[in-house]
């Protein structure tokens, strides 16, 4: 049996990322491990969590803009929520849109998203409306 674990993402401000998730996506403080001079935490919400590690480095490129970067690599972290206009009004100045919203009728009926920067630059998506299709086809 496999089930999926965690996300690690560094960041130069836990603090300010644990709250951001906490307050808009419902993670919850699940385990501080002390290493050195700071600790680490994971974050919980259901069944995924998320691992802030503390980094002094900078970024080695530019921060992503619109879904995410382009080249291999991760692109975005993505939420599912029941409206994401009720969603970006909630967080207010913290939604820092980094495109959309965007409507997606065309490929299923409702599905709406919009990207944002967390508070060290990530992108992370909030969508509506998406729902698995029926006997998907193999890739092309």
């Amino acid at each position: 049996m496999m089930k999926f674990s965690h996300v690690a993402i560094n960041c130069k401000d836990p603090i300010a990322m644990e709250r951001y998730y906490s307050k808009y996506f419902g993670f919850k403080r699940a385990r501080v491990i002390p290493f050195g001079d700071w600790d680490y935490v994971f974050l919980k919400a259901g069944d995924v969590y998320l691992e802030l590690f503390k980094t002094a480095e900078e970024r080695p490129t530019a921060a992503p803009q619109k879904d995410g970067y382009s080249f291999p690599g991760t692109r975005h972290i993505a939420f599912q929520v029941d409206d994401v206009d009720a969603t970006l009004k909630a967080m207010g100045k913290d939604a820092v849109i980094k495109q959309g919203p965007d409507k997606f009728d065309g490929f299923i009926p409702g599905w709406k998203t919009a990207w944002l920067a967390d508070p060290e630059g990530n992108i992370v998506e909030v969508s509506q409306g998406y729902v698995d299709q029926n006997n998907p086809p193999p890739l092309k």
